[in-house]
């Protein structure tokens, strides 16, 4: 396994790019450190294939250098940084057996063939394959072919890193469930570096040590479920980790306070001096950002909340859905199931602890105190 270190890393497709926007892969520096487990997550188009692909050596950047272990590998090609790569559709051998195609790597390397057969049960026993051991792969389903290709990425023991890209895009949802366990146990007893990339956050949180959030080429954030959830670094982060994503409304600072549109809302002087010094500095908009599960009802005129109008309310099972408008600006809020909600006027508290505020969507270290809010 290796050490992963990005130094000035960038890319883009076309010659000479002038502006960021040129850029699949904007500027970065970044480490991964070896035996740890990462997920590139991100929608469509954001980058994270890009920068997979220049891991593997499959893309050489236009900018900067990539470091295995301290060693400068950028203008190394894929066989010569020993990586294995699972692809988005499996990549097998269909005429010859499970057996033979989760040991064809190793028998490729000379690898003995005890230690071939030791191996090659010991990963099918973790993917459930025993049983499929002499069969040959055109008789599988789709998900069971592209099991042997995660087989194929996990039977080697002396890889830099294994990269996965959207594996279990083909697979049904009770088997993802199935295989995200079992990576993460593999992870756990190995100690392999491995590299996920899915639009998927659920797959991504579940799998990773840490998540590298990323949007239009540019890296926003890089931590822990926690930090993602929390603290987001950049209002899209808010935006895309969580079902639904994170209330995210522009507020206005004036000499009094700030305003939802023609509302007040009640800040301590702490946060509200924090505001007022990232907005000076920054001259930019500001926005106040709270998860739909930390907004509540409550009474007129409590401190931190605003009036809004109840549009629906959605029993979701273990939660329900409310959905309300305040000034133009809907919010949603989970609730309690056994909360009544009716439709129609109310009072939603949005200035919380777990409240966050974000300058020209980057999040201000501002905190609301447990006082101010209650």
């Amino acid at each position: 396994m290796a050490r992963i270190e990005f130094q000035n890393l960038a890319h883009a497709y076309r010659p000479n790019p002038a502006t960021l926007d040129d850029y699949a892969l904007q500027p970065m520096s970044m480490v991964w450190e070896d035996g740890g487990a990462y997920a590139l997550l991100g929608p469509s188009g954001c980058g994270k294939t890009t920068l997979l692909n220049i891991v593997s050596g499959l893309v050489k950047p236009s900018e900067g250098k990539v470091l295995f272990d301290g060693r400068d590998v950028t203008a190394l090609g894929a066989r010569e940084r020993n990586i294995a790569q699972v692809f988005q559709f499996p990549v097998i051998y269909d005429t010859m057996s499970v057996f033979d195609n989760l040991a064809f790597p190793l028998r490729n390397r000379k690898i003995p063939a005890a230690e071939v057969r030791k191996r090659v049960h010991e990963v099918a026993d973790i993917l459930d394959m025993t049983r499929d051991l002499p069969h040959k792969a055109s008789n599988l389903a789709a998900d069971a072919k592209q099991k042997i290709s995660l087989g194929r990425g996990l039977v080697r023991q002396d890889v830099a890193a294994i990269l996965f890209d959207e594996p279990l895009t083909v697979i049904d949802p009770a088997m993802k469930w199935m295989l995200r366990r079992q990576l993460k146990k593999i992870h756990q007893q190995l100690r392999l570096t491995l590299i996920y990339v899915t639009h998927d956050q659920v797959e991504a949180l579940t799998f990773a040590d840490e998540v590298v959030v990323m949007t239009n080429g540019r890296v926003v954030q890089k931590g822990g479920a926690d930090a993602l959830f929390l603290r987001p670094d950049h209002a899209f982060v808010g935006y895309f980790i969580g079902s639904p994503g994170m209330n995210l409304c522009p507020i206005e600072l004036d000499a009094e306070g700030v305003k939802i549109g023609a509302q007040r809302l009640a800040l301590d002087t702490d946060t509200l001096a924090t505001l007022r010094h990232a907005h000076e500095h920054a001259n930019g908009s500001l926005t106040l950002g709270i998860r739909p599960e930390f907004v509540r009802l409550a009474q007129e005129g409590e401190a931190g909340a605003v009036k809004a109008q109840v549009l629906r309310a959605q029993q979701l099972g273990n939660y329900q859905l409310v959905t309300a408008q305040c000034d133009g600006h809907l919010f949603n809020a989970k609730l309690e199931p056994h909360v009544r909600v009716v439709d129609g006027p109310a009072w939603l508290r949005l200035a919380a602890p777990e409240t966050v505020f974000f300058c020209n969507d980057e999040r201000i270290d501002a905190r609301i105190s447990e006082g101010a809010a209650r």
